[in-house]
């Protein structure tokens, strides 16, 4: 007979050549296999472990690379745990500071009609849509195993009435009347660059690459803000800034500018065509 502290134990051996927080990891998955809050496990440590092998065949599989986030259908994102699959992009931390920054743009112009190319799971959307409870989003995404997990997470949060998913590319077909500022956080990683197993082995390639450099997307949509004249907050890699910025000149942009994530990294950009 296992009992639960037992089991943690092992878990964490098992887990500690292939993660970082192999402690952390097995309490996560600990306690979405007995369906309770991680805080509680040190309450139960003395309790027998009902089904051990189940459990287990969830640590293999974090073993095997698998993101835990897939594991347990859950992400944490701006404080609030969204629903994650297979086929949507998991939440980043620094994609937090795209709707930091989308946010405090809808706030000081008072942006009423937000539309968000790639949505994935959703978060970015929900959120902006939490903070804003005026605001209405169309979302797009080329991938209908991404929308089918932001349509569960409008559910969850209770946004559907204010957030139109639309499967589409860019902006095809969506009304440019509805559309006072683009966010996206959209494929930028580029052609041939090696990611973790975690990554490269689970996560939709779709949303994670771009051709050549990677900024083909996010010039797109640079020039797709310029058309309809709105404003433009958009996640990039941390080493696309001079591309970017040759391509601003190159287009004769001057009313741009970057932000950085919490390490000090170029992150994204803002440019304004309003």
């Amino acid at each position: 007979m296992m009992k639960i502290d037992e089991a943690l134990q092992a878990a964490t051996k098992k887990l500690q050549p292939v993660v970082e927080r192999p402690r952390l990891e097995a309490e996560i998955l600990l306690a979405h296999h007995l369906g309770c809050e991680r805080s509680r496990l040190l309450l139960r440590d003395r309790e027998r472990l009902e089904r051990p092998e189940a459990f287990f065949a969830l640590v293999e599989r974090r073993r095997s690379y698998e993101p835990v986030e897939y594991i347990t259908r859950e992400v944490s994102f701006y404080a609030e745990e969204f629903f994650i699959a297979p086929g949507a992009l998991i939440p980043r931390p620094e994609t937090e500071i795209l709707v930091d920054v989308a946010a405090k743009l809808i706030g000081q112009r008072g942006y009423r009609r937000v539309a968000e190319i790639g949505v994935g799971s959703g978060a970015v959307s929900v959120t902006l849509a939490r903070l804003f409870p005026d605001l209405q989003i169309v979302a797009t995404d080329i991938s209908q195993e991404a929308l089918a997990v932001a349509e569960e997470n409008l559910r969850r949060f209770e946004v559907g009435d204010r957030i139109t998913l639309k499967e589409t590319s860019l902006l095809e077909g969506v009304d440019p009347s509805q559309v006072e500022m683009i966010v996206s956080n959209p494929p930028y990683v580029a052609e041939g660059c090696e990611l973790e197993p975690n990554v490269a082995d689970y996560e939709p390639s779709t949303a994670l690459f771009a051709p050549g450099d990677g900024t083909v997307l996010l010039r797109r949509i640079v020039d797709l803000s310029g058309e309809l004249g709105v404003s433009v907050v958009c996640e990039m890699g941390y080493d696309q800034r001079k591309p970017m910025e040759e391509y601003f000149r190159q287009k004769g942009i001057e009313n741009y500018r970057f932000y950085r994530d919490l390490a000090g990294l170029d992150r994204g950009f803002i440019v304004d065509f309003g």
